[in-house]
């Protein structure tokens, strides 16, 4: 699991460079697709996503509003406020959860966590101060959003690197992912700056380091483009499932003055 991607031995799909990621601001509209016999009955909801370019770093924000209603009549509204300014290089990264709403407990998990070559560490600074170790080979989000992409265009069934973005205090998640095949453009989607870029399906599994083997904690499916864009979204909740649908799209403008410009590392 500390591997960064784990080859299946399929061939090299592609050989070019690769697409850069795209600041943008995307908004999602969440509905219910299916319940698995829980106490939910309805479901409705919206995410927005924004991926800035802080040149050195990409700085990411998500907001998850989700409203429940349950067979007693019960009624739950759940906001997710996530924010991430993560380091080009994979170094660094600060962060920031905050979970509210009726219904649930609220919960704010914020630090900051460092990695190298050999590792790195996380310090938290709510709900508590502590330092959890990282091991070898963790991502950061966009670097692990980045690793889905390569791994999609080369012609990858399957990669399972552990990820650390903030949204637990209990450290590093494993992933396993699986991979649908590179669909290169023209893309059939309803974004048209999305038409001419290439694409792959995918699913994500995100699992407790310590109960890997158990069913996951959280899985989707996505459709990613290559510049790192997902239009569709198929979020499974446990006792229900949504689909995303994106409603807007907005390219969002390059920063014009960087006194030094970071290449990420390649995946």
């Amino acid at each position: 699991m500390g591997a960064l991607l784990l080859a299946t031995g399929a061939p090299m799909a592609r050989a070019d460079a690769p697409t850069p990621l795209a600041p943008h601001r995307a908004v999602y509209d969440l509905t219910l697709e299916s319940v698995s016999g829980g106490q939910v009955v309805s479901a409705s909801g919206s995410m927005t996503y924004v991926l800035s370019d802080a040149c050195s770093a990409w700085s990411t924000q998500q907001e998850l509003n989700l409203q429940t209603a349950t067979r007693s009549g019960a009624q739950t509204e759940i906001r997710t406020d996530y924010a991430v300014l993560e380091d080009k290089d994979g170094g660094h990264m600060v962060f920031r959860t905050h979970q509210y709403g009726s219904g649930v407990t609220e919960q704010k998990i914020s630090g900051e966590a460092t990695m190298a070559a050999t590792g790195g560490q996380v310090h938290y600074t709510q709900p508590g101060v502590s330092v959890v170790p990282l091991a070898a080979g963790t991502l950061f989000p966009v670097a692990h959003t980045r690793a889905i992409i390569a791994a999609g265009r080369a012609g990858q069934a399957t990669i399972e690197p552990a990820l650390f973005d903030g949204t637990t205090e209990k450290g590093a998640i494993d992933t396993f992912i699986v991979l649908m095949g590179w669909k290169p453009p023209p893309t059939q989607t309803d974004i048209p700056a999305l038409v001419h870029l290439g694409s792959v399906g995918t699913h994500v599994a995100y699992y407790d380091h310590a109960t890997h083997d158990m069913p996951p904690d959280f899985d989707i499916g996505m459709r990613y483009f290559e510049n790192g864009v997902s239009d569709q979204l198929d979020m499974n909740f446990g006792e229900f499932r949504m689909r995303g649908t994106l409603r807007t799209f907005t390219p969002l403008p390059a920063p014009r003055h960087c006194s030094v410009m970071v290449t990420p590392h390649a995946p």
